[in-house]
């Protein structure tokens, strides 16, 4: 007969068979059963703050392609990871979240520690929601969480996990069963829908393609670049405040730019468009409110996305539910070579040598220079995201991470947790001091890790995003929108991380290059001057 295996052991079975080795955490008193005598084959990431911890699993998660483990502290933890949460969602990312729970003999008591509702706290922010009704469901209940959070629309899952069921004994078949399941999940469209699709493109006048960050997801990079090509189409990017990740390389001649993200200039910038086809992003993440007609005159758009929901809920259009790497795989096989003239060439990069104080756009044209061509970029600089991915053009697969939540606290612990799925490839943080200051304590996490990331810190004293949406929403006299004082450099060193700031553009370019030489996490601070940079 076989032996018992304990619900701690099949717990780590199943981690181990679902490639699950990786947990980021911060663990309380509710969670020590769990992490009692640590496999040596499993590596635990500690973060110091909830947030940082969901942050670092998102990019792990990204990066990675793999469900990710999140191990939190009952109901406080959770609080504090919610934020975070609420990122993870909006980005897609497939994240078994845990957390410990009070033993069952006092969850009834409401004994110190008890997460009350467990299974409602993390709603609407995850998928699943679950507390096993006995300790012996325990393994079923996070091998359905694990494959739920792998599974299209991606995103994260909770399940709750009362202290004390760690030592209980399980039969061992009822255990390898749960352990050993594979659950896959991608679906091609409608070959009828995919061949109607195909032939409104190929008849359609002036169509035009707008590239969101599912394609990268799921691997339809090349399949985006085919369908460009031989349709002739021009490619706008979805706008920046959901673009996760990059649809279409920024350097091809068919590139035009980014969207706007509000409704009166999205369908202003794609007038003349007979037909829009948007692959692999919501229709459209709009902000602020702009109001306009939502297509131009005469347009049709059709959508494919992976998500249900994402297609429900867009305003206007058709849409294909689907997986976006597969649709567009075989809608290139069914289009024939356009006879439609090419899109005129899409101009590089222009440089802004504003020096005095530095232009955002200028310390962007010091980063491309020293930039590593595999390198990958994590973005949670506001004020110069745009005016980053008109210098950077970046054009390769898995080069770029953007927060669709738009809560701050991403980019600086995700950056970690990509850098450590990514270890071959260069990994460059670019943040604006305000916030960074939402996963300070990330820096930790990563002089702890050996994890040489490569922070760029523009310091630009004000929370200048909020300025810019103050001027379109007529709002003045607003407080709380300058940031004076906010040394990032010495807070960063005082984690261990090696600070330089950097004041011409020469430095900025030294700097960064020295500091992407580094094993270790280094930081480059750079003054400059307030206000959005857009070019």
């Amino acid at each position: 007969m076989a032996p018992m295996p304990t619900v701690r052991e099949a717990t780590f079975d199943l981690f181990r068979e679902q490639g699950m080795t990786t947990i980021f955490g911060n663990p309380g008193s509710t969670e020590l059963p769990m992490l009692r005598d640590f496999p040596s084959d499993f590596r635990y990431v500690l973060g110091l703050q909830e947030a940082v911890v969901v942050g670092m699993a998102d990019g792990f998660a990204q990066a990675s392609g793999r469900t990710t483990v999140v191990n939190l502290h009952t109901a406080p933890g959770v609080g504090n990871a919610m934020g975070a949460i609420f990122n993870a969602q909006a980005n897609h990312s497939p994240l078994l979240i845990t957390a410990g729970q009070q033993a069952r003999a006092q969850i009834t008591l409401q004994a110190n520690l008890t997460n009350r509702d467990a299974t409602r706290m993390p709603h609407p922010l995850v998928k699943w929601s679950y507390e096993p009704p006995r300790a012996e469901d325990v393994p079923l209940a996070l091998a359905h969480g694990a494959h739920l959070a792998g599974l299209a629309p991606r995103g994260p899952v909770f399940v709750s996990l009362p202290m004390d069921d760690w030592e209980t004994e399980l039969d061992a078949d009822d255990a390898r069963h749960a352990i050993t399941r594979k659950v896959t999940g991608r679906a091609v469209a409608d070959p009828t829908a995919v061949a109607a699709l195909a032939a409104e493109l190929d008849a359609a006048r002036n169509p035009v393609l707008v590239a969101g960050p599912d394609i990268d997801t799921a691997g339809g990079w090349e399949s985006a670049v085919a369908l460009a090509e031989r349709q002739r189409l021009p490619v706008w990017a979805s706008p920046a405040t959901g673009g996760v990740r990059l649809g279409f390389p920024e350097d091809h001649p068919n590139f035009r730019g980014v969207l706007p993200p509000a409704i009166g200039p999205v369908g202003q910038t794609l007038e003349g468009h007979d037909l829009i086809v948007v692959v692999g992003s919501s229709v459209f993440p709009y902000y602020p409110h702009i109001p306009g007609p939502l297509l131009p005159e005469g347009a049709r758009l059709v959508a494919i996305t992976s998500d249900p929901d994402e297609a429900v809920r867009a305003p206007m259009g058709d849409a294909i539910v689907a997986d976006v790497g597969l649709t567009l795989a075989a809608l290139v096989e069914a289009v024939p070579e356009s006879g439609r003239p090419a899109p005129e060439p899409n101009p590089g990069p222009g440089d802004l040598d504003i020096t005095d104080p530095l232009n955002a756009s200028t310390v962007h044209g010091a980063l491309r220079e020293a930039l590593p061509e595999d390198a990958i970029i994590v973005l949670e600089s506001p004020s110069s995201t745009l005016a980053m991915r008109n210098q950077l053009r970046l054009s390769r697969p898995g080069s770029y991470y953007f927060s669709a939540g738009g809560g701050l606290g991403f980019g600086l612990a995700a950056s970690i947790g990509v850098q450590m799925a990514e270890p071959d490839r260069p990994v460059v943080c670019v943040l604006g001091e305000g916030s960074a200051q939402y996963a300070i304590t990330g820096f930790w996490s990563a002089v702890a890790y050996d994890v040489p990331v490569t922070f760029l810190v523009l310091r630009n004293e004000e929370y200048a995003i909020l300025k810019w949406f103050a001027e379109v929403e007529q709002i003045t006299g607003a407080p709380g929108l300058d940031l004076p004082k906010l040394d990032v450099a010495a807070v960063a060193a005082g984690y261990g991380v090696k600070a330089t700031t950097a004041t011409d553009r020469d430095a900025v370019a030294g700097a960064l290059q020295a500091a992407l030489a580094s094993s270790k996490p280094e930081l480059v601070e750079v003054p400059v001057a307030p206000g959005m940079s857009l070019f």
